[in-house]
Order: C-alpha cells, then sequence, then structure tokens
C-alpha cells in the first residue's frame, strides 16, 4: 500500500471493512439457522424415538403430530433463509419492511423464547420503499440480536413498523428492556470496532464491533435517517426512517449523508407498552 495515495489507500481500506461486515452479517446468519435447525432435528429426532419405542397408538400420535409441527416449522425457516437468498439482488427494489422483520423474527423465534424475551409487534400497513432487501435484513438481523443480548435475564422486545405520510417515510422502531448503553459510550456505538460487549456471548454472537457501524453505513445508503435512546437499566430504543422515495444524488458531487444521532435520550424509557399484537 506503500505505492498508493492516501486517498485510494482510504478507498481501498473502505473497501476491505465493507467486506468484513458482509462476512460477519454472513456468519451471524449461518450461525442463527444453524441453531434452529439443530433445533428442529433435535425435535424430530427424540420423538422418532419415542414413537419407535413406544407401540400404542396414543403415543405414536403425539410423536407423529411433534414430527410434523417440528417439520412445518423447518419449512418456514427454510422459506426465511430463501427469502434472505431472493434478496441479495444489489439494485434498489420495492421492498416490504413487515415481509422482511416477519422473515427475520422466523429465524430468531427460537432463540428469543430460549432467553425468556416477550416480543411484541405492531406493523401499520406500510407502502413498499426502494431497499436492497438483504441489506435491510442484515440491518434487522443485527439489532434484534443486539437487543436480545442485552437482555440477558429476559426481558420485552417491542418491534414497530409505521408509516409517516407527511414525511413521506417508512419506519422502523426496534426497543428492548435491557441493560441499556451508559451515556458515555453511547457515541462511540457507530465506529468500526469498537463494541460495548466484552466478546462474544454463550451463543457465540457479539463483541467484533462490526454490527452497527454496518448498520450505519445500509442506512446512510438508503438515504435513510437513525436514532438512538437509551437509559442504563431500562433500555434502548432504535428508531429509523426509510424515505419512500429517493431523491436522485447530484451528478458531480456525492449526496450529503443524513444524520445517524447518537446521544443519550432527554426522556427516561419507561416500561415497554403492551398493547395488541400484529404477527
Amino acid at each position: 500500500m506503500a505505492d498508493l495515495s492516501l486517498e485510494q489507500q482510504l478507498a481501498l481500506t473502505k473497501q476491505q471493512l465493507t467486506q468484513a461486515q458482509r462476512l460477519a452479517a454472513l456468519g451471524e446468519l449461518v450461525s442463527t439457522t444453524t441453531h434452529e435447525f439443530n433445533n428442529v432435528l433435535m425435535t424430530i429426532i427424540n420423538y422418532a424415538q419415542m414413537g419407535i419405542r413406544h407401540k400404542d397408538q396414543a403415543t405414536r400420535d403425539k410423536a407423529f403430530e411433534k414430527i410434523l409441527a417440528a417439520g412445518q416449522r423447518a419449512a418456514k425457516i427454510t422459506n426465511s433463509v430463501l427469502g434472505v437468498a431472493r434478496n441479495r439482488s444489489s439494485s434498489l427494489e420495492p421492498t416490504n419492511l413487515v415481509k422482511l422483520v416477519t422473515e427475520s423474527l422466523v429465524l430468531l423465534e427460537r432463540e428469543m423464547s430460549k432467553y425468556r424475551i416477550h416480543v411484541e409487534t405492531q406493523f401499520a400497513d406500510v407502502p413498499n420503499f426502494m431497499a436492497i432487501g438483504n441489506q435491510i435484513q442484515q440491518v434487522l438481523l443485527n439489532l434484534l440480536i443486539n437487543a436480545r443480548q442485552a437482555m440477558s435475564s429476559g426481558g420485552q422486545l417491542l418491534i414497530k413498523v409505521d408509516h409517516d405520510a407527511q414525511a413521506q417515510t417508512v419506519d422502523l422502531t426496534i426497543r428492548d428492556s435491557g441493560c441499556g448503553i451508559p451515556a458515555e459510550k453511547l457515541p462511540r456505538i457507530f465506529e468500526p470496532f469498537y463494541s460495548t460487549k466484552t466478546g462474544p456471548d454463550e451463543s457465540g454472537r457479539g463483541g467484533t464491533g462490526l454490527g452497527l457501524s454496518a448498520c450505519r453505513n445500509i442506512i446512510e445508503a438508503h438515504q435513510g435517517r437513525m436514532r438512538v435512546e437509551s437509559t442504563p437499566g431500562k433500555g434502548t430504543q432504535f428508531i429509523i426512517k426509510f424515505p419512500i422515495q429517493r431523491v436522485p444524488a447530484p451528478a458531480t458531487t456525492s449526496p450529503p449523508a443524513l444524520p445517524v444521532v447518537g446521544g443519550a435520550s432527554s426522556e427516561t424509557l419507561g416500561p415497554i407498552p403492551i398493547r395488541g399484537s400484529g404477527h
């Protein structure tokens, strides 16, 4: 790199960082899918063995019902993974945010249950927006896994998708009741390789410092805005606004990045309101 100009070195470093972020996201998806399929396979194996050991009809019927349910769950996971694969396009396409959230939750359903996370969804009837689907799903998976890790003793997770007709945006809110982020660390959470975590947890996730940095880059590339609010001991809330209609960039200059706000909220986060869920 000694023969390269400073500008070329910076461009190369950014390219390498982007590749590292993509690999980290792929690793998260593979890890999540592997855990989920392993749970399904263990259920199928255990109930198949029970059906073989017991000859009475009632026990065998129960075993078949459990095997069928596990097989149906495996199909849901497969469809969600295929949804991710279908979203591998590198071009902007009309994208349904509710569908992406639903597919992401399927992949994390068992994990949320394992860690005693109560998930509430509030989905409005929102229009499509122009996006690269797999990149938005990368943001979703990262924020959802971060929220789960912040609630090591269980908690509540609110996921809200809404439409701001006046601002012409599709809005995503992800709010947890976890440990929160100290005010002195909050401004740095989007820096590459900076992490508030000590390392991967027992599930093998977290601690690289690449996740939120990648999320910020993706949201800025979609001309979106992100705000984070956090109160230690009460929880953290991410609010993301995606424009429905993208504004073309000027031909001669790069589009200005819309601000990503990082700072402690002036409003204390209270308990997550429990309202009717939409799944």
